[in-house]
This record gives C-alpha cells, structure tokens and sequence, in this order.
C-alpha cells in the first residue's frame, strides 16, 4: 500500500490513509499502478455498471433513465424511490419483492425506513426485472446459483478479462463478486471506449442521467457534471472507478475503507490526467472540506501526497 493522503489538523499531519491506485490506457494497458493492484479485491457498488450490463444480457428492457438508476447508489431522495417503485410495478412487482434491507434517504435519517428508500434499491428492481423477463423465479433472486446471478457473473468476468477469485454478499444482500482494481479499471475504460453495444448504452446512460447515479451533492453526480464524457461509479469501503471518454481509466481503494480520502484522491487525478472539474462543489471536494472539523468548523483538510504525480509522470 501507498500513502495517498495526508489528513492535516491546524497544520500538522494527523492521520494517514493508504492505498492503491491503477490507471489503464484506452487499449487496457496499465499506464500507472500504486499499491496493491492485482491483487483480488471487493468493487462494491463500483460493480453496479458491470452488474446491471449482465442484466441487459439477461434481457433487461428499460430506457436510459431506469438503466442509470440500476447502477445507482441514490441518496434515496423521492424521484430515486418513485422510480424504484415504478420500475418494479412494470414487472408487477412491489417493495415486497425486493431482498434489500430498509434504510432511510441519506439526508433524512428520521425518516421512515423502507426498502425502496436503500441505495442499491435500483439494482435490485433491475434484478427482479429481468427476472419477469426472462421467466426466472424472483424469490430467489438473490441467490449466487440463481440463472440471473450465474449470467452476472458470467459478465463480470468476460468484462474485466479475470476470473471471479470469490464470491460473498454485499451489504443490499446480492452477490459481492472479488477480482483486481486493475480488472475494474479496465471495465470501465471498456465502457466508455465502445462504440456501441450494451457495454455503451451503459456508459451513455449513466453519463445521461448523473442525479439518478447517485443524487444531490454527491461525488458521482458533481464530477460527472463537471467533466463531460466522465463515466464514475463508488462503492463502500473506499472503492472508486471512473474513465473519461477517451477510455483512459482508474480504480482505486483506500487501504482502511475511509470514504473521506477517495474525493480528493478522484479530483487530483482527474487533474492530473488533463481534466479540469471546477466549481465550488469540486473545490470542497480537493480538499475534504468539513473532514477535519472543530467546535463545527474547518480546521484542517485533507493533502494527496505527491506520490500520485510521481507515479503518473
């Protein structure tokens, strides 16, 4: 692992996060590497664009607005759960069916807690989706021998050119699938270089539709926004993939899981790679504005170590 922030407190440096970072060129080639990148790892909710192209090849049949709402991580703001809502009526489905725990919006966390309202609520009615398309029982859906899963997996895999080295459960309860930060960059640079096909209709549709990927104020929604054909999927556990249009693209992990330290390490080196994000949303992010905090106020901020623009020189 690699130091790759710094957290400073009234001008001293008071905590560390490594990690690892891998940048591929449009041709899939490594181009830079810190840390630990071939190495087996959980993407997360990063997987979401990878699981939701297994469901098109499953027979998924939504419009680009409900794809990119399947490869959300939503706030659970009322649009992200209507849609959830909507997307499951169209297959005669309620909230019922959908394995995901119930969780509250991510800014109201006295409100009431539903199934609808839980980030990965999106994926999971893609899920049940394709299930009543494609004639599969939707009870069990789920389920890592499931037909759905099984051709999830399938497409994973043939997505980011490795074998799955281990399956577990994610945090919504569907199949966490392991492989390499480098496999997930390449993916996504896949993604965004295609000319066509599903693996585009993926990219477009999230890059159409930034708010549903993710929601107000969030990472995902602000860069993609900022930074036209930005193509940018999180995940827990300090995972984030991005690729710009060119198929240039970069995945990476903090080593202790901290999301704190992922912002300023995706505004670095989108700037590093010639992307220019502005704005003030952006600005706060460079420097984990509201991190390092005393009596509620700012009194330090999140540094990149030069270790970035060493590694990409």
């Amino acid at each position: 692992m690699t130091a790759l922030v710094e957290v400073v407190r009234s001008g001293f440096t008071e905590s560390v996060h490594h990690g690892s970072v891998v940048v591929t060129a449009p041709d899939g080639t490594v181009r830079a590497s810190l840390g630990d990148v071939d190495e087996p790892m959980y993407p997360r909710s990063s997987n979401k664009p990878l699981q939701a192209l297994g469901m098109l090849r499953a027979g998924l049949d939504v419009a680009d607005d409900d794809l990119a709402l399947v490869c959300a991580s939503h706030n659970g703001e009322p649009e992200h759960v209507e849609r959830a809502l909507t997307l499951l009526a169209k297959a005669g489905l309620d909230s019922g069916a959908l394995h995901c725990p119930p969780d509250t919006p991510r800014d109201e966390p006295a409100a009431e807690r539903r199934r609808a309202a839980m980030n990965c609520s999106g994926k999971h009615a893609g899920m049940l989706s394709t299930c009543v398309s494609a004639g599969w029982p939707t009870a069990t859906y789920t389920d890592p021998d499931h037909a759905l899963q099984r051709v999830i997996a399938e497409t994973v895999s043939d997505v980011v050119g490795e074998p799955i080295a281990w399956t577990g459960v994610d945090g919504c309860g569907a199949p966490l699938l392991a492989y390499s930060l480098t496999g997930l960059a390449r993916a996504f640079g896949r993604m965004t270089a295609a000319d066509s096909g599903d693996l585009r209709r993926v990219a477009d549709a999230m890059r159409a539709h930034p708010w549903l990927v993710a929601g107000t104020g969030r990472e995902d929604t602000v860069l993609m926004e900022a930074v036209p054909g930005l193509l940018m999927k999180g995940g827990a556990e300090g995972v984030h993939a991005f690729a710009l249009a060119d198929g240039t693209a970069v995945a990476l992990k903090v080593a202790d899981g901290n999301a704190r330290a992922r912002e300023p390490i995706l505004v670095e080196t989108l700037r590093l790679l010639g992307a220019t994000p502005a704005g003030d949303a952006v600005e706060r992010m460079a420097v984990g504005a509201g991190a390092v905090t005393g009596a509620g106020r700012d009194v330090g901020s999140l540094r990149v170590t030069s270790a970035l623009a060493d590694a990409l020189r």
